[in-house]
């Protein structure tokens, strides 16, 4: 009897879960790969975009997009504050002066004209004569995700806005910020203090570039050089 009802309750489930759908748009299906997303990423926006269209929710907790995801809050809110600070994602306050309340809700709309951006290059790349085009070139993954493959996890918020502060107070370029990251790995020496004694010590001695930088330290290594 339990295994009959179990089973009309599943038939139940189904119906209920085709009766539903989310709206994504196609383009950033295309696109998110592209623009240096992960697949987790674009998780986490479409769980965002379910929560809005299905259900009304505007601004769900991350222990509320951590239980769908299999996450941990803690997770989820480093990925949502990642996002923040590459400006694909932003929060929205909304106040209501009869009511006097004030409410909350994301809004990915940098994420859209990211995408916007990347696909509309794609075609005008796609449309240039063959003989105009050159040889396609792997696209450099996005900078923070560089660092969370080579740390093996997510980054912090505290991490992130470290690694931005690094290109827009400091100046350094991402190309310069990548070999301090790949010089950390050859030294064993992962953390974030040592890369950024690295740069300090690269911006002294008026090392701007990835080149530059390799020279000075075959200096130091016989000219042994790394890859």
């Amino acid at each position: 009897m339990k295994t009959e009802m179990w089973k009309a309750y599943a038939r139940g489930m189904a119906a209920a879960m085709n009766s539903g759908s989310v709206v994504v748009p196609a383009g950033l299906l295309r696109a998110y790969r592209g623009i240096g997303l992960s697949d987790t990423d674009m998780l986490l926006f479409v769980q965002l975009m379910l929560f809005r269209q299905l259900e009304q929710v505007e601004f769900p907790t991350p222990e509320q997009l951590a239980e769908r995801m299999g996450l941990t809050a803690k997770a989820v809110g480093q990925l949502l504050g990642r996002l923040m600070k590459e400006e694909l994602l932003a929060i929205d306050e909304e106040f209501d002066a009869r009511s006097g309340v004030q409410s909350e809700r994301y809004n990915w709309n940098g994420l859209i004209i990211r995408s916007a951006e990347w696909l509309a290059e794609e075609a005008r790349t796609s449309m240039q004569p063959e003989r105009e085009q050159r040889p396609a070139e792997t696209k450099a993954a996005d900078l923070f995700t560089v660092f969370e493959q080579e740390f093996g996890r997510l980054l912090s918020p505290i991490e992130c806005e470290t690694i931005s502060a690094w290109m827009d107070q400091d100046k350094y370029g991402e190309e310069l910020i990548r070999f301090a990251l790949k010089e950390s790995v050859f030294a064993g020496k992962l953390h974030f203090r040592y890369i950024d004694r690295i740069l300090i010590e690269w911006s002294r001695n008026r090392v701007t570039n990835a080149d530059e930088a390799r020279a000075y330290t075959n200096k130091f290594r016989g000219g042994r050089g790394s890859s």
